[in-house]
């Protein structure tokens, strides 16, 4: 139904418009008495075999939703009943931020991908938290945290840890976004030395809490493998719980999106289909060099079953889908979850 009736009725408006309509029709339905009920028949699989215990967490079934879907932690519950085994909020930054002028979000339909400039567009910080203070505990929520847009270099690391200290009671494992494109002067996040400056920073604020929680590292798909060796290097140095890969390409090759489409489109980060390869490969090398000596959480072009056991079997841990919930709809995580208890 939701190929056939739903996408096609979505796809006639504007994405980030519809993006808003779609998260207010989930939070209105699920209000009424039995929707959520139907939801959970229809599209959740509970069974003791897709259970995984990573990140000395235990996520009821391996298939996740990628941040920037749900970045004010305003439709996790309502989600959960999706049959989620994981869900991450964010990008959320210590202020509220417009991020980058409209418009920032399109869709390459023949591609089956998505280029966007959002920006870190979040209502920032305590919004969050007053949203994250109603979780209903179904299941396990990740924080993908990051800086002010004018957040001047000598003050990122300020940044990512007011987020961190205030977020840490309520969400259950952390990523520190740095590899996004769509944020203006990132370089610094890129370097290594500032990395191992940052992560040191910020474990070292997990251990003066009671329980401390994983900390992940998201890194970009198009990292040359001289570069995938410096995150395993980096990885073992610090003792960083484990990377997300990967997050969205400034790479362009390949698309059947004409120049003239891309040229009107602008700048901005590539997920969906046209970067599955590339990110598998990011997760079959960092798997393979380093002997899965960490967690891998897998994400990028999964729009079938047949996507997500192939970045499984590449080396991820757990997987998390995006661009392809929107182009597949809800259905494709109960299919996910059918292939892995098959396989």
């Amino acid at each position: 139904m939701y190929k056939a009736l739903l996408r096609p009725l979505f796809f006639a408006f504007d994405p980030e418009k519809i993006h808003h309509f779609t998260f207010d029709l989930i939070k209105l339905t699920s209000k009424i008495p039995g929707i959520p009920a139907l939801y959970r028949s229809l599209y959740t699989i509970e069974d003791k075999r897709l259970e995984r215990e990573i990140l000395g967490l235990k996520f009821k079934n391996p298939v996740g939703l990628a941040a920037g879907f749900d970045k004010n932690a305003v439709l996790y519950n309502e989600l959960a009943n999706f049959g989620f085994g994981f869900i991450e909020i964010g990008t959320v930054t210590p202020k509220g931020q417009e991020g980058n002028p409209k418009k920032r979000l399109f869709r390459l339909k023949d591609d089956k991908g998505i280029i966007n400039r959002m920006g870190f567009n979040n209502k920032g910080l305590e919004a969050a938290i007053v949203q994250l203070k109603k979780n209903k505990g179904r299941l396990i929520i990740g924080g993908n945290i990051g800086k002010n847009t004018t957040t001047k270099p000598e003050d990122y690391t300020k940044d990512y840890l007011e987020c961190f200290n205030a977020l840490h009671p309520f969400v259950d494992y952390f990523v520190l976004n740095v590899s996004c494109p769509n944020v203006g002067s990132h370089a610094k996040l890129n370097d290594k030395d500032y990395l191992e400056e940052l992560i040191g920073e910020v474990q070292t604020a997990n251990k003066t809490f009671d329980k401390q929680k994983p900390i992940l590292l998201k890194i970009a798909p198009d990292l040359n493998k001289g570069q995938l060796d410096e995150i395993i290097a980096l990885v073992k140095s610090t003792h960083l719980d484990g990377v997300i890969a990967s997050n969205t390409s400034i790479d362009r090759a390949g698309l059947k999106a004409t120049p003239e489409q891309l040229k009107a489109i602008g700048n901005g980060g590539l997920s969906g289909q046209p970067i599955k390869n590339k990110s598998t490969e990011v997760i079959k090398y960092l798997s393979g060099k380093s002997n899965k000596a960490f967690p891998i959480i897998g994400v990028g072009g999964i729009h079938s079953a047949e996507d997500a056991l192939e970045k499984l079997n590449a080396g991820a841990d757990l997987i998390q889908i995006y661009t392809g919930f929107i182009y597949e709809g809800p259905s494709l995580i109960k299919r996910i979850n059918k292939a892995i208890l098959k396989a």
